[in-house]
């Protein structure tokens, strides 16, 4: 059995914190782990912004209730799913990803949890483990899965190392230059092919 593995921002919705950056026009809040690939820094950064700027849990939500998923997710993941077992991994937190989820068709998601306050305060953030994504990966190995995986920036590095096949999709160049072991695709249709040529079966 093979076992599709997806990022989730950039790949099949928009970047919350990019978002959610442009609605409060805080700038600093806009990068991501295509710019900071240390993710403890990253989130670190943000929380201090958040404080800083009074801004909660149910400011961050409001913005991604008026999110959905790019142009063709759906429909891609729904591909996906008729010929893999498709599994989310994500350096999101289940407190963003639910109303996403549902526009998705409800895939499965492995990502991170936020600790609030009883005023909606971030407080702080708890990793599922430490290199979720490749430990997931490794995981799947150990139950004899073959792995294909998709991503688009720095931290979905050591998941496409660890996967049988790696993909970059809609990845920004200084990540394709980095990393230029992978394949680099930018439209569903591209990354459909690029899957069909991983597979061992005959998709």
């Amino acid at each position: 059995m093979e076992v599709a593995c997806l990022d989730l921002e950039g790949v099949l919705v928009p970047e919350i914190w990019i978002n959610f950056a442009e609605r409060t026009g805080i700038d600093e809040l806009r990068a991501t782990t295509r710019d900071i690939p240390d993710y403890d820094v990253l989130m670190k950064q943000r929380l201090a912004i958040l404080d800083q700027n009074k801004l909660g849990l149910p400011d961050i939500q409001a913005v991604i209730d008026d999110m959905g998923p790019m142009e063709g997710a759906r429909e891609f993941v729904d591909w996906l799913r008729e010929r893999f077992q498709v599994v989310i991994l994500s350096d999101t937190f289940y407190e963003f990803a639910q109303p996403l989820m549902r526009q998705l068709g409800w895939p499965t998601l492995f990502c991170h949890r936020l600790e609030t306050n009883e005023k909606g305060f971030v407080t702080d953030y708890k990793l599922r483990q430490k290199d979720p994504k490749r430990q997931s990966v490794k995981a799947f190995h150990s139950l004899n899965y073959r792995v294909i995986a998709a991503g688009d920036s720095y931290n979905d590095t050591t998941m496409l190392s660890e996967a049988e096949a790696g993909i970059l999709f809609k990845a920004p160049q200084n990540v394709i230059e980095e990393f230029p072991q992978y394949p680099a695709v930018h439209t569903y249709e591209e990354l459909k092919e690029e899957f069909r040529k991983a597979s061992i079966r005959d998709l």
